[in-house]
């Protein structure tokens, strides 16, 4: 087959969104990632245009991938597909079937009902216009208002992340660690159980760099590129997290965008429930208890600074002991003194 032509065509009544994922979530288990590997016929209601996209598939030996909701549908792209034998798997129809007895309900079997224009989609539509106003530090009055905040120094993936985690309905802000640059004032208002700070591997780091610099014609000797540099960067970005935020450190050197999405998803469902409110204690406690423990480390630090004074005063001031033992020496001195004075006197009188 020449690589121009798709592997698979997928098949659906609605956007065709889930078969063309899907297929290419197979698709990368075989090591191809080309681009238009899955082909979306979309929007398929009639028996004519499922048998246009069912000859298609054998004219260009694809496999046909489907997910047609109507039970009609589903019959008929499965009689096509046997008689010019093509090869076909139904993604969604076993689910339905298995939901159906599960639920012991009959489907509405209606395409497109997870397009429908409802709440959960202008909540999207809302949190994705969050992430681009609130990218790279822009409108830092807004943190304390976002779901999730991402911080990292450059080229650590915050803004790809943020992206994505908003298409999940998630109003995300992201905000850059840069060396001499304070952080704006308000990260303090946010939990710090929202907050989560990217990592990387310094070399993978570098080779992120030296290809954006290389695009936009910087020069080779750059700091921004340095090893040594990026080193200090990441050290500076993971105390400042870690030591004085208590924030969740996410590691990027190995992980797909998506990937990393889901995981700070998971972490945050974990600590926050749907409308925002704080599930309980978590493993890691609770940001009064983070608090609390911070307050009590620097009053002991305070503390232990007042004493250490105060114990070399003491080991320089004797202790009563001492001083009554000292001074009953001396008496005891100045009595043998007096003694020995007066036994002299008298010898030299006789």
């Amino acid at each position: 087959m020449s690589p121009a032509q798709p592997t698979i065509i997928a098949v659906s009544d609605a956007t065709g969104e889930t078969a063309e994922q899907a297929g290419k979530a197979a698709l990368a288990q075989f090591g191809h990632h080309e681009e238009g590997a899955v082909r979306v016929i979309s929007n398929i209601r009639s028996v004519e245009a499922l048998e246009a996209a069912v000859l298609k598939a054998k004219k260009i030996g694809a496999l046909l991938l489907f997910t047609l909701v109507e039970t009609e549908l589903r019959g008929a792209v499965k009689d096509m597909a046997l008689t010019h034998g093509v090869r076909a798997v139904d993604l969604i129809g076993g689910l339905i079937r298995g939901l159906a007895t599960h639920l012991d309900l009959t489907p509405l079997s209606v395409p497109g009902l997870s397009h429908e224009l409802d709440e959960e989609y202008f909540k999207r539509v809302a949190a994705i216009e969050f992430s681009v106003n609130n990218d790279d530090g822009k409108n830092p009055q807004n943190l304390p208002k976002a779901d999730i905040v991402i911080v990292g120094i450059s080229r650590a993936s915050k803004t790809p992340l943020s992206n994505y985690i908003a298409h999940r309905g998630y109003k995300v802000a992201n905000v850059p660690i840069v060396m001499g640059v304070p952080l704006p004032r308000q990260l303090d208002e946010v939990d710090p159980d929202r907050v989560f700070a990217l990592t990387i591997d310094p070399v993978v780091l570098m080779k992120i760099r030296q290809a954006r610099m290389a695009s936009l014609r910087m020069r080779s000797d750059s700091d921004y590129g340095d090893l040594r540099q990026i080193r200090r960067e990441i050290n500076h970005a993971k105390r400042t997290a870690q030591e004085q935020h208590g924030w969740t450190l996410v590691d990027m050197s190995r992980k797909a965008v998506e990937e990393a999405a889901t995981a700070i998803i998971e972490t945050f469902r974990s600590r926050f429930a749907l409308d925002g409110t704080r599930r309980g204690d978590t493993k890691k406690g609770s940001s009064k208890k983070r608090a609390a423990k911070k307050t009590t480390a620097k009053a002991k630090k305070k503390a232990s600074k007042k004493k250490a004074p105060n114990k070399q005063a003491a080991a320089r001031k004797p202790s009563a002991k001492k001083k009554a033992a000292k001074k009953k020496a001396s008496k005891k001195k100045a009595a043998k003194k007096r003694a020995t004075r007066t036994k002299a006197s008298r010898g030299a009188r006789r």
